[in-house]
């Protein structure tokens, strides 16, 4: 099948690989747009685990101020070269991992972030729960680890749906850097805050609003 230029501009602006990776992808999956992303996520997963030991020490501190000083993000992105940290599409990169957290209020980075107290907590409700499902104690365990992932989705910013693609997750959106970059690329650390937090207020619906500046 003649892998056209349209077809390659239509994968790159779905997985902001590379040009030529991403005709690469074409031309192995024979024109199969799905499968050509299939074929780059799993290139993505290849090329991390390849930079998994290099060194970040480069990239780049984003601020992202939403609602007129209602909401604020601060993160940090390493990269391994200044040359990747000055890209405008690494910055715009970290822009929208800033917003995402700014949205989505992850308290995590990772999984292996969360503290072995916190997990043990959800654990024990979880158990609770089935329990008072009326599950048997001899399926409780497994129940609860494939529970636990639902409190990772929720609570670990790599393993959020990405805000601005739920069809794919932050740690999936980081991959595709690594690979486009061709560098190891962490995101080391964030925080959020929101005015008034802990004060009494009224329920906004918060992620809805963020999705409404993104789609002006």
């Amino acid at each position: 099948m003649e892998i056209t230029a349209s077809m390659v501009k239509e994968l790159r602006e779905k997985t902001s690989a590379g040009m030529m990776d991403c005709k690469k992808a074409l031309v192995a999956t024979d024109g199969d747009m799905e499968k050509a992303m299939d074929f780059l996520r799993e290139k993505g997963l290849a090329v991390a685990a390849k930079r998994a030991g290099r060194i970040a020490s480069e990239g780049i501190v984003e601020a992202y101020i939403h609602g007129g000083g209602k909401y604020g993000v601060l993160v940090e992105v390493n990269c391994e070269t200044d040359f990747v940290a000055q890209n405008a599409d690494f910055k715009t990169f970290v822009r929208d991992i800033a917003m995402h957290i700014c949205s989505s209020n992850p308290l995590y980075v990772s999984k292996e972030d969360v503290p072995a107290e916190v997990l043990e907590k959800e654990k024990e409700i979880l158990r609770a729960q089935a329990r008072n499902e009326g599950k048997p104690e001899k399926i409780i365990e497994r129940m609860v680890e494939g529970r636990i992932s639902k409190f990772y989705e929720e609570n670990c910013l790599l393993e959020q749906p990405f805000v601005k693609d739920p069809d794919q997750t932050v740690s999936d959106l980081l991959k595709s850097k690594i690979a486009l970059f061709n560098e190891k690329i962490t995101i080391r650390r964030f925080v959020r805050y929101e005015r008034g937090e802990g004060l009494a207020k009224k329920e906004e619906n918060f992620a809805e609003e963020v999705m409404k500046q993104i789609n002006k």
